[in-house]
């Protein structure tokens, strides 16, 4: 017959139920632990780039992007409106001096020189004309004086006889008084006359600086006009490298529009840009290190653009080594420019894993075999070392190399 359990007997029951439930759990986490002790980080010695904290000097640099240009570089710029008729190179090709690069239709502009030099023939022609009328009204006018000057004489001699007549008692007051109107008169009209001489004498020299003003424009219209035509025929200014040039044959091009460059490939420089919050660390004079893969090229800076664009500012530096082997056109570099100098400061030795001033976390050896990670701070650089604000001492030996796929591990071990 059944009969009702006891609470201790249910009680019982259940225990029986869970412990097996409880080792169960138990024996993961144990199993967990292990695999979790057999599987921590750790890192083949070999692998790892190190450094040793010191003390020492840093001349601290701020860290620009470059691209290496041909030291000289010549834009060619199409004189005039026109078409291209030949091309006698490619791009690539070297160059002398003078050598014909490409042909411009000057058909047009050559019909524009010979009907300018024409039109100044023309002046010249119209400047001999007025010089031959103003000679004749001139002329004319010295006549007309000299005549009057003749009729005034005279004038006179008759008031002189009236004025004699009368002091004899032979002559009339009224007939001196008319001889001395008539003088006068003729005299004024003289001085009129004489003044109408000298103002034609300046209008017509003003005629004749005017035409020849005139023609001085137009020869120097002349001269430039022939100096266009001649650098319309497109030759190499100096001996270089023809870097492009345009060889669409029949295509037309507008005044000023580029048709070739040639540049020194023997030389080079390299064009900078820098974050503009660095504007005032840099400057004409600053030393500089340009970084080819591991070649390190010093250099001067030539050359700062005063103003910030994108937020960038723009500057040259002149290589010491301008014709280095490793230089070529378009290749990128990094530049760093020297702006200060820290003495007696500690520093360990610069690597990727510095972007610049601030926070970092670093594994520094604990003995031998463990890295600690450690938070650092870290200050200016170089191309060479970086500051350490906090963090290390002098001694400590720390790991620079890539050791982010550790996530966040506090300790890693060594093999």
């Amino acid at each position: 017959m059944d009969r009702e359990l006891t609470k201790a007997e249910r009680t019982k029951a259940r225990r029986k139920k869970i412990i097996p439930y409880i080792i169960g759990i138990v024996a993961v986490i144990i199993i967990f632990a292990v695999i979790m002790i057999s599987l921590k980080a750790s890192v083949n010695r070999d692998d790892l780039m190190t450094t040793t904290v010191d003390r020492g000097t840093i001349e601290t640099t701020v860290t620009g992007s470059g691209s290496v240009v041909p030291a000289f570089e010549e834009i060619i710029n199409s004189p005039i409106s026109t078409r291209i008729m030949e091309v006698y190179c490619k791009a690539g090709d070297s160059v002398d001096m003078g050598t014909p690069l490409l042909r411009l239709d000057l058909q047009s502009t050559e019909t524009e020189l010979n009907k300018l030099k024409d039109q100044i023939e023309m002046k010249r022609y119209e400047l001999e004309q007025q010089k031959v009328n103003n000679s004749t009204r001139v002329s004319d006018l010295a006549m007309q004086v000299k005549v009057k000057e003749m009729s005034v004489n005279r004038l006179e001699v008759e008031l002189r006889n009236e004025r004699y007549l009368d002091s004899l008692g032979s002559g009339t007051g009224d007939r001196v008084h008319q001889a001395e109107l008539a003088y006068n008169t003729g005299r004024l009209e003289l001085e009129q006359m004489r003044q109408q001489l000298a103002n034609e004498h300046r209008v017509t020299d003003a005629g004749l600086n005017v035409k020849n003003l005139d023609i001085n424009i137009a020869e120097k219209n002349l001269g430039e006009m022939s100096r266009t035509l001649s650098d319309a025929q497109i030759r190499a200014p100096r001996r270089a490298t023809l870097t492009f040039i345009n060889d669409q044959i029949g295509q037309k091009i507008s005044e000023g529009e580029k048709i070739a460059i040639i540049s020194d490939l023997s030389h080079f420089k390299v064009d900078g840009e820098l974050a503009d919050s660095y504007g005032d660390r840099i400057r004409v004079g600053s030393k500089a290190v340009v970084r080819i893969g591991r070649e390190r090229m010093p250099g001067i800076v030539s050359n700062v653009t005063p103003l910030s664009r994108n937020g960038v500012i723009s500057f040259t530096v002149r290589l010491d080594d301008d014709a280095n082997h490793r230089l070529r056109s378009g290749l990128k570099t990094d530049v760093y420019i020297m702006c200060d100098v820290m003495e007696d400061v500690k520093r360990i030795k610069n690597g990727s894993f510095y972007t610049g001033p601030g926070s970092y976390d670093l594994y520094v050896f604990n003995g031998d075999n463990e890295l600690t990670r450690r938070t650092v701070k870290l200050g200016d650089s170089n191309f060479e070392f970086v500051e350490i604000i906090s963090g290390l001492e002098p001694g400590d030996r720390v790991v620079i190399s890539d050791m982010k796929r550790f996530g966040n591990s506090n300790t890693i071990k060594v093999k």
